[in-house]
């Protein structure tokens, strides 16, 4: 299921929202033109934060097995490899840098599309400030979940995902019953519905747990950090709720239902 737009109108300019995406693009522009040794340095590696070690050399990564060449930091990297590098900064700060990272056109894509749709109603009831730290959270939160579920692990992480996840678990509780246009597949076939934000949202974060318990087997493989995706909506979830639930999104109503009288 790919969400394409929402029917839910915001008061002000999502400035915050447009900027997280220019901020996104702006990076994965970076990681393109100065390739592997961008993502070596600024992509976030669990083992290295657990521990505060930096490590340099080549990861391979094969049949879901690990295998780490300390050292080789020239070597010409095959398609299953993933080079390391000691970053000129403390690890922890990849925690932030990763977030704004993506590994193909189709990752930021999606991502970017995402936060478009429901970015901009969740600033605009929690307000600018407030959301731009509420993002930030969320993906400190994807962060910390990813490196607690596999703290030794030597593959690195990157991407929006997991902030996202939060802006998406702020919305469904903001704008349960709010109409999302969606792309549904069924097979080779799809076609385009009207579906609530509930179900939506709701279906998306099963798909994330259901193989995300399925693959705690398998941590140190590479692929898709589900433990990110589900701890950055845990964080969304909790710092919504925290924030007064449902009611930034009833008060912004009021408020709009009073300018225009």
């Amino acid at each position: 299921m790919l969400p394409l737009r929402d029917n839910n109108p915001t008061r002000s300019f999502p400035i915050v929202t447009i900027g997280l995406i220019l901020a996104n693009l702006f990076v994965y522009f970076k990681q393109v033109t100065i390739g592997p040794a961008f993502d070596a340095m600024y992509a976030m590696v669990p083992r290295e934060v657990s521990t505060g070690q930096d490590f340099s050399g080549i990861v391979s990564v094969f049949q879901g097995h690990v295998l780490y060449t300390p050292g080789v930091t020239q070597a010409m990297l095959g398609p299953n490899q993933i080079l390391l590098l000691t970053p000129p900064h403390p690890s922890w700060v990849t925690i932030f840098t990763a977030m704004f990272m993506h590994a193909g056109l189709l990752h930021i894509g999606g991502n970017m599309l995402v936060l478009w749709i429901f970015g901009d109603n969740v600033e605009d009831a929690l307000g600018k400030i407030k959301f731009f730290f509420f993002y930030l959270a969320c993906g400190v939160g994807a962060a910390i979940a990813q490196i607690a579920i596999s703290p030794l692990s030597l593959i690195p992480t990157l991407g929006a995902s997991g902030a996202i996840a939060g802006v998406m678990a702020a919305y469904i509780v903001l704008y349960p019953g709010a109409k999302v246009l969606s792309l549904i597949f069924l097979g080779f076939i799809g076609f385009i519905r009207e579906i609530s934000a509930f179900w939506v949202i709701g279906i998306w974060i099963v798909l994330q747990i259901i193989p995300g318990i399925s693959s705690l087997d398998t941590t140190m493989s590479g692929g898709i950090a589900y433990f990110a995706h589900i701890g950055g909506f845990a964080t969304g979830l909790i710092l919504i709720l925290l924030s007064g639930g449902s009611k930034p999104a009833v008060a912004q109503r009021r408020r709009s239902r009073y300018n225009n009288r």
